[in-house]
């Protein structure tokens, strides 16, 4: 299995688990993240969730040699990216969150991150678009210069930085996100679970209200790109590890 679940008590432990394709979502993946969310989303006994990775990577996105599968339909892309959630779900991140797993991030509530973890949207590097929410959410918790810079540019931004910019909410030592996302769970069990759902709906409907636009004008974006001679040279040079060779076609 590439995802596992764990109980800890009122918390539900979530794990990708593809550590040598760096969690890259592949068909496989999309359905075990929906099925733990739905579990997650479900069960009255669950206040809170935690969304980790392996020591490498969080997740290093889609997959491009298989693909991440059909979207889900409660959950979206990954059976993450448009799900509409009720019970908080906290981001532990060690190594890399590259474009869908920095999405999948986006699509969390509160962020853990160790200090050489690392986030970006690197798609323009492969001819591509982020399309699962970054060109709408990344400015959001981070300012619009550096989201926009991330998105044209594909660079990754450090942990530290994203701290200082209030993209993540607790910085760790590397191999401690996991247990203090965790800790910041069980510090949001503390409280009264149907206050905290409230609250976690209304904030989400409040700041969610463009979102329908944000992904019409996605899926415009998508499509303009998705016929271009780039786009399938940069995914295959990505696959044959070469540098790709645009046209601008």
């Amino acid at each position: 299995m590439v995802v596992h679940t764990e109980r800890r008590g009122r918390v539900l432990l979530i794990r990708m688990n593809r550590p040598a394709k760096r969690n890259a979502v592949d068909p496989e993946m999309t359905r075990g993240l929906d099925a733990a969310l739905n579990e997650l989303d479900d069960d009255p006994d669950l206040w809170a969730g935690v969304l980790a990775g392996t020591p490498e990577a969080f997740s290093a996105g889609t997959d491009l040699a298989s693909g991440a599968g059909e979207p889900t339909p409660r959950g979206g892309s990954y059976g993450v990216v448009r799900r509409d959630r009720s019970t908080p779900l906290i981001a532990a991140v060690e190594g890399v969150a590259y474009g869908g797993g920095f999405e999948i991030v986006l699509s969390c509530d509160l962020v853990v991150a160790a200090r050489t973890a690392r986030f970006a949207l690197p798609e323009v590097a492969r001819g591509l678009i982020a399309n699962c929410g970054a060109l709408f959410r990344a400015h959001r918790p981070l300012p619009l210069n550096i989201a926009r810079e991330m998105l044209l540019t594909g660079e990754p931004l450090g942990a530290e930085r994203a701290w200082s910019l209030g993209l993540v909410n607790e910085l760790t030592e590397p191999g401690e996100t996991e247990r203090a996302a965790l800790e910041l769970a069980e510090r949001v069990c503390a409280n009264a679970p149907v206050a905290v759902s409230a609250t976690l709906r209304a904030m989400e409907a409040v700041v969610a209200e463009p979102d329908e636009r944000g992904w019409a004008a996605t899926a415009r974006a998508t499509e303009r790109i998705r016929e271009s001679v780039d786009r399938e040279e940069g995914v295959a040079a990505f696959l044959d590890k070469r540098p790709p060779r645009w046209t601008g076609r």
